[in-house]
């Protein structure tokens, strides 16, 4: 028999192990047999909800809200996003009637929050008060004309500069988009080195 234990005494021993193991694992949870445990599991659902939460917000604060006026097919309250142009706005919006008069919209000028687009009819006489004052005034403290958001009867307060200056100006904004810096008019057809010097001085960006 003694000799049957030594024979044995190994396998009986991997055997009783194997038993003790088995027994252990049984007695765990579904999750600590994958190693998952109830704090660090919680802490994982928590830190989830608030990225999602944080994620939702910075969506709702990218929305932008403008007011769409004048000679649009569909005029009304619009949500933009960021990024996006007065030329993307009224295309949302069905574009411009048949009475409106484009000349006096900069398409190219980026749309902000609480902003004001008013498209007005052929001939009209534009009424400031129309616009809201941050974004449709375009002279700055210093009485500069922005040449990025003027529309034509405004670009031509601007010393040497007449109608079809005005358009050619208008013009470039729509094909070039907005400008980088006030030096870039001189791009502008019609616009040399002489007239810049007069009206450098008048503009801003």
């Amino acid at each position: 028999m003694e000799r049957i234990f030594k024979q044995y005494k190994f396998l009986l021993i991997a055997v009783g192990l194997l038993v003790i193991v088995i027994f252990l694992f049984i007695g765990k949870s579904p999750r600590e047999k994958l190693g998952i445990h109830t704090s660090d599991f919680s802490a994982y659902l928590e830190e989830s909800g608030q990225k999602e939460d944080e994620d939702q917000k910075n969506i709702a604060d990218m929305k932008i809200i403008v007011d769409l006026k004048g000679e649009i097919v569909n005029p009304g309250i619009y949500e933009a996003n960021d990024g996006e142009r007065v030329q993307d706005l009224i295309t949302k919006a069905g574009g411009f009637s048949k009475n409106a008069d484009k000349l006096k919209v900069n398409l190219a000028q980026k749309v902000k929050d609480e902003m004001v687009i008013y498209v007005p009819k052929i001939g009209e006489e534009i009424n400031v008060s129309l616009f809201d004052e941050a974004e449709s005034t375009t002279n700055n403290s210093e009485g500069k004309v922005n040449i990025n958001s003027a529309n034509k009867d405004q670009l031509q307060t601007i010393p040497g500069i007449g109608p079809s200056k005005a358009d050619a100006i208008i013009e470039y904004r729509e094909q070039k988009g907005e400008f980088k810096k006030i030096e870039e008019i001189k791009n502008v057809t019609g616009i040399g080195e002489k007239t810049y010097e007069k009206l450098k001085d008048s503009i801003s960006i």
